[in-house]
């Protein structure tokens, strides 16, 4: 179970930082920055992939309302122009200009869940499997994972074909199919080889994405 050891040995308050989909074929890299509160900290906080959604999302809930959050969202249309890589040093970024904004003031350290930092002039520590062993980069898991999913929820709504409220824009087999049959959405990443592949040729049946959610 993640700790405070690393935590203990930065100037405080620390921020965990950690990220969620640069994996996916569609939808955005969501990073999410926390700043655990001194007492009262939610009891089972862990690395989001080790939690089932439900416990994601009371976690989640519990954290928006007692700790210091900050998210950054990058775009599909973006991660395409940037690159996977540095669309999610840049949405880490964000996330921690979003707290700093919050909470009014800056961390004394930033942890980050990796093996590389973003060009920042915060002092920050980049631990390789961070959420594992991080309470306030697990957090900070919990909290971009959770907002992830939901923007994939709703999505899924306007893009039903995708099976995004079960796949979360990840390439699974039902995804890949309906990218073949269908051709990508707006939301798909182009850059990404399963999206480019599956392009349709400009003359496209009628039944079309020209709308957005």
């Amino acid at each position: 179970m993640p700790g405070l050891k690393h935590e203990k040995l930065c100037l405080a308050p620390v921020a965990g930082v950690d990220e969620a989909g640069r994996g996916p074929l569609a939808g955005p890299v969501v990073a999410a920055a926390v700043i655990l509160p001194a007492r009262g900290v939610p009891r089972g906080i862990d690395d989001s992939k080790k939690l089932p959604a439900t416990e994601r999302a009371r976690l989640h809930d519990r954290l928006m309302g007692c700790a210091q959050v900050g998210i950054g969202i990058v775009e599909a249309e973006e991660i395409d122009r940037l690159n996977i890589y540095w669309a999610t040093m840049k949405a880490m970024t964000l996330a921690v200009e979003a707290l700093i904004e919050n909470g009014g003031c800056a961390p004394g350290h930033v942890l980050v869940d990796g093996n590389r930092l973003p060009r920042w002039s915060h002092a920050a520590t980049a631990l390789v499997g961070g959420d594992a062993i991080s309470l306030s980069i697990a957090a900070a898991s919990i909290v971009a994972k959770h907002t992830r999913d939901t923007i994939m929820i709703a999505h899924a709504e306007a893009y039903p074909h995708y099976g995004w409220h079960s796949n979360k824009g990840y390439g699974a087999p039902g995804h890949l199919r309906a990218l073949r049959e269908h051709g990508p959405s707006p939301l798909h990443r182009r850059s990404f080889a399963p999206v480019a592949q599956a392009e349709l040729p400009l003359s496209m049946p009628n039944e079309s994405f020209s709308s957005h959610p």
